[in-house]
């Protein structure tokens, strides 16, 4: 017997004061059996960081989605896509392999990577050089210490408020905050 994903539930504020976006989410998540809280959380972040680009990008004619995540691994773990369908931005957590950020980059405009965990450097040590020559490609690196302490955060029904502000973002819920730079390593 399949074990089913486990829905979470949250109401998430953001105040991204470097692009001006202010605005108000209720979001689905649903954690597959094998995904961890903290990785589920980064997913979270990534959005959080990434969607501005709903006012900039499809000037607010578009929609900014979880995927099925581990669920598919064909379906991105974020995307952006316009009222046309086109896929605007593919976001992708972890580690992913080259071939999938390939594939990901042949199907949207934009692909942003949010690399976290221990292994994080390890991982872009290894792909670094075939990276370099997507020219899609984004890769931000979440600080362990930062992604660990999100995990801590995680509920089934959350009200977390995301403040973006001269790079740094502060994740605040009833549980706590904290404060981070994520890292453009490319």
């Amino acid at each position: 017997m399949a074990l089913k994903s486990t829905v979470f539930k949250a109401q998430l504020q953001i105040a991204d004061i470097d692009h001006a976006y202010y605005a108000d989410h209720a979001l689905t998540l649903a954690r597959h059996p094998s995904e961890t809280d903290e990785r589920m959380m980064v997913r979270l972040v990534a959005l959080s960081l990434q969607a501005y680009q709903l006012q900039a990008t499809c000037q607010g004619d578009g929609v900014l989605a979880f995927g099925a995540g581990l669920s598919n691994p064909d379906d991105p773990d974020v995307s952006l896509t316009d009222f046309t369908g086109r896929k605007r931005l593919w976001i992708e957590v972890g580690q992913p392999e080259e071939k999938a950020l390939q594939r990901a980059a042949s199907q949207s405009d934009e692909v942003w990577v949010y690399a976290f965990s221990y292994a994080a450097e390890v991982w872009w040590k290894g792909i670094e050089n075939k990276l370099h020559r997507q020219k899609k490609l984004h890769v931000v690196r979440i600080p362990h210490e930062a992604s660990q302490a999100m995990a801590d955060m995680a509920e089934r029904s959350m009200q977390l408020q995301a403040t973006i502000q001269e790079g740094e973002m502060t994740l605040s819920s009833q549980r706590g905050s904290i404060n981070f730079e994520p890292l453009t390593w490319l």
